[in-house]
């Protein structure tokens, strides 16, 4: 906690609006454990984070969004995002709503699904919206919230590579890049991707913490091997232009889409 203040402060000094930390910033990513003692590590909302976060939201003026491992008031544990307005108030809590369940990524053995929803918060700068690692590879999360008028989508993650597999699949760090930049295009967003970095146990996380813009372009890219605090400038006008210009959502066409609310399993 006490870096992640300081490295929050660090970003507010070098003029940082919103800033948004890594997803489970307090813990190791314990969940490549089948199975683990992990209650005790759970906080509730509000908590000591938000203790702690709140005062420097309120001092420096800004907006953070905090993942964490929340214990909720009805004794589940999530994970969760929570995110502090420039008054030290929070704003509103996103838990975390597809939950995979692979090798080194066990995590319904650990969080219940979310009951949140998805939400939007405004801030003084922009319209934000929080998922979490595994909701970046689904599109519908990303057109939910541009729909309600996310001017920028925040992926707080941890996510990597397990050490000694090549998958068969291909480039997974190259595919994690292509579908949030793609989410950014296709919905005309812009895309903050905010993923941990360095080695635990059997994984070694890629770090490249990005933010492009609504057409995917990226704008500024994080070290793949050490800690960085990323600063960068969006142009948020962008983001009707490339909506308007290319009719993504003028030209939808949710008559046909009702096929998506069906389960297919």
């Amino acid at each position: 906690m006490k870096k992640a203040l300081s490295k929050t402060e660090e970003a507010a000094k070098k003029g940082a609006q919103v800033v948004c930390l890594q997803e489970l910033y307090r813990t190791r990513y314990f969940p490549q454990e089948e199975h683990k003692k992990v209650e005790h590590l759970a906080e509730t909302i509000p908590g000591e984070s938000t203790q702690a976060f709140s005062l420097l939201a309120k001092k420096h003026k800004i907006t953070i969004i905090v993942p964490l491992f929340e214990k909720g008031s009805d004794g589940k544990c999530y994970n969760s995002a929570v995110t502090i307005g420039e008054n030290g108030k929070i704003l509103g809590v996103y838990r975390k709503v597809h939950i995979p369940n692979d090798p080194l990524f066990y995590e319904k053995n650990y969080f219940e699904p979310g009951n949140s929803g998805y939400e939007v918060y405004k801030t003084p700068n922009a319209c934000i919206s929080v998922l979490i690692c595994y909701d970046q590879w689904f599109p519908e999360p990303a057109r939910i919230n541009a729909l309600k008028g996310a001017d920028i989508i925040f992926y707080p993650t941890a996510i990597g590579t397990v050490k000694g597999y090549k998958s068969p699949d291909g480039d997974w760090h190259d595919a994690w890049k292509t579908v949030q930049r793609a989410h950014a295009i296709a919905n005309g967003v812009h895309v903050a991707a905010v993923n941990r970095v360095g080695e635990e146990e059997q994984l070694k996380f890629w770090g490249g913490s990005f933010v492009c813009d609504s057409f995917g372009k990226v704008l500024k890219e994080a070290s793949s091997e050490k800690e960085e605090v990323l600063i960068a400038k969006l142009d948020i006008g962008k983001n009707k232009r490339i909506q308007e210009g290319w009719g993504f959502f003028e030209n939808r066409r949710p008559d046909t889409y009702k096929p998506l609310t069906e389960n297919h399993a």
